[in-house]
């Protein structure tokens, strides 16, 4: 039998810099046995072993919110529409509720139907811009169903759409691929190493763990793994603070990479200082061992469960105050990262996929029907 055919994709390039082109991969793999994928992207290095089946790389040149980005978005919908004249889909996936992308799909879908994914970033732009809202709202209007990956983002989509759409919002909790066993190796001494890792752009809010770093009573290490807009400003701030034997900043890893350094921290921070689709690097250090210290942002603190500790988001101050807390009493140290780990086990992407399977099954049912 024929399998389904999905086409989705993420106006960005084929990357793994950023979480939801690792995370389209890792779901698609595992939706490969009921259906196949062709994903849409922007030109990559061309090196990264993703798992998608089928990619087909846009032509058209990005532009973001702005004065061009209606030109854009006609540049891809022309493309969209070639693609599907070729492809003819049984399913759009329109991966984010913002990108040209979606909306390209969304103006060239004609009958086929169309889920949209939330992913965040999304949705923060829709809350802060009016053009980013209205892109929002006229995928959302198109989309027969929204997966959502937690109960407070569905929330925020529908306020953002006027609370006309509850009845498309779909919960699809994410997940990660879970490693065998953890490999955190947490130290006893009250000096931790810990680790931020993630883009460096402002929402990420970096700049809290460095400036909390100033206030511990214990002069804890922090390496910073990433890359992005931020760094010549987070590289300033730490000369500024007197940081510079305490702070360190890796490049982006490739997540195979990161994975292997988990074992050499005792702590992930992190601090997104806005909404948060899932916090896929937070899920995977638990599932290696490392409790999180957190911004106590909405879906987090269920995502996270017991295996983290909260503080308010953007406050360097109860972020130190938290870190020399579990600094100062091991046992708790120890205790965290084991209920890190078994918090993880909820979070496997098998789960995530096969809810994605049936929901989609759902929808071209429907078109069907």
């Amino acid at each position: 039998m024929t399998r389904p055919h999905i086409l989705t994709g993420i106006d960005l390039p084929l990357e793994p810099s950023c979480g939801s082109t690792i995370w389209a991969s890792d779901v698609y793999q595992r939706l490969s046995p009921n259906f196949r994928t062709t994903f849409l992207a922007l030109p990559g290095s061309g090196t990264w072993k993703h798992h998608f089946e089928q990619t087909v790389t846009l032509a058209a040149v990005k532009a973001p919110y702005g004065p061009q980005f209606d030109t854009y978005a006609a540049e891809l919908t022309g493309e969209v529409q070639e693609i599907l004249r070729t492809h003819r889909p049984d399913v759009i996936h329109a991966q984010h509720l913002g990108f040209g992308l979606s909306l390209a799909f969304t103006r060239a879908a004609g009958s086929t139907p169309m889920v949209s994914i939330a992913h965040g970033t999304d949705v923060i732009a829709a809350a802060h811009s009016e053009q980013a809202r209205t892109v929002l709202a006229e995928i959302v209007t198109a989309s027969t169903t929204v997966a959502v990956p937690n109960a407070a983002m569905a929330h925020q989509v529908d306020v953002l759409t006027g609370c006309r759409f509850g009845d498309r919002l779909a919960v699809i909790p994410w997940g990660i691929p879970l490693p065998a066993a953890p490999t955190a190796r947490p130290t006893s001494g009250r000096r931790l190493r810990l680790l931020h890792a993630g883009r460096l752009d402002p929402n990420k809010s970096t700049i809290t763990a460095i400036e909390a770093l100033r206030l511990t009573r214990h002069d804890h290490h922090l390496t910073v793994i990433g890359s992005g807009s931020e760094l010549p400003a987070l590289t300033a701030r730490v000369g500024e603070l007197g940081l510079t034997g305490r702070v360190q900043f890796i490049p982006f890893l490739p997540r195979e990479d990161l994975w292997a350094r988990f074992a050499d921290f005792d702590a992930l921070v992190f601090t997104t200082a806005q909404l948060e689709a899932f916090g896929l690097v937070a899920v995977e250090a638990q599932a290696h061992g490392l409790p999180v210290v957190f911004g106590d942002l909405p879906g987090l603190r269920d995502t996270l469960g017991s295996g983290a500790l909260p503080y308010t988001p953007g406050d360097p101050h109860a972020l130190a105050a938290v870190v020399d807390q579990i600094a100062d009493a091991p046992h708790t140290r120890r205790a965290l990262c084991a209920a890190a780990a078994a918090n993880a086990l909820r979070h496997d992407i098998a789960t995530t996929a096969k809810q994605l399977d049936a929901l989609t099954t759902t929808v071209m049912g429907d078109a069907h029907a």
